[in-house]
């Protein structure tokens, strides 16, 4: 470069988010739950409403269980708010005594346009993110999340197109997720594809969480626990080594 050329310009393209994501974070309080910090800021550039829950005995009625822990729930509530709050960012808190956490999630997830719900599982510094395209995904909510999540940092985001027995195009999904997330202003350099062909893609999903930080997934037309919990030999939440973030698909009114 001569003195006469002008200086490469290094200024990140601006993000062309179109709704901001909001992220639930479903939090079993009274067991002990936490969030790690380092979690807490990668979620940080998006909203964020935190769920403290306690799931009671069938016979136990919720009035009752409210009087007598409702105190420690809120302040449990509390501590994880504000870790948020260290990492810049101030959230809504919630807190439920319930008989049936998946119904009570998903009332909440819908109750607060709930973009995505975490599933916390323990984490170190979060880099780089998993997106296993797997069946339909509401591309544009998906797009939006993980730009606003990666926008500060250096992260990269693979897209790994997932084909099973059922014809899924994976190919043309991953294409589609990756100009979806340029649209938004993500670099191309930090966006990976690829495809691969399995009988058990939520098996290798799994698996190959352990090369990525946290995984963001799409409900794949199933509902939210169906994708997070699904039965024995499919669980992604119970499997994977990382923070699993599903992308809600919308709802009547949203």
């Amino acid at each position: 470069m001569t003195d006469d050329e002008p200086a490469a310009d290094s200024t990140p393209e601006p993000l062309d988010v179109r709704e901001p994501p909001r992220v639930l974070v479903p939090v079993e309080v009274l067991e002990g739950e936490s969030l790690s910090e380092s979690l807490a800021a990668f979620l940080a550039p998006s909203e964020v409403v935190v769920l403290g829950y306690h799931v009671l005995p069938e016979q136990t009625p919720t009035e009752q269980a409210s009087m007598q822990f409702e105190g420690r729930a809120l302040a449990a509530v509390e501590d994880i708010a504000e870790t948020f709050r260290a990492a810049g960012r101030d959230v809504e808190t919630r807190v439920a005594f319930t008989h049936d956490r998946d119904q009570t999630v998903e009332r909440v997830a819908a109750e607060v346009g709930a973009t995505a719900v975490l599933l916390p599982n323990p984490s170190g510094k979060i880099r780089d993110v998993l997106v296993p395209i797997r069946g339909v995904v509401d591309t544009g909510r998906l797009a939006d999340l993980v730009a606003t999540l990666l926008a500060d940092g250096d992260g990269t985001v693979a897209l790994w197109g997932v084909a099973g027995s059922d014809g899924f195009d994976a190919a043309a999904a991953v294409e589609t997720v990756r100009e979806t997330l340029r649209d938004r202003g993500l670099a191309a350099d930090r966006i990976t594809t690829e495809t691969a062909a399995s009988e058990s893609p939520i098996r290798d999903v799994v698996a190959r969480s352990e090369e990525f930080d946290v995984v963001v997934m799409g409900a794949g037309g199933a509902s939210l626990f169906a994708a997070l919990f699904g039965d024995d030999t499919e669980r992604v939440a119970e499997g994977a080594v990382d923070p699993v973030l599903v992308v809600r698909d919308r709802t009547v009114g949203e």
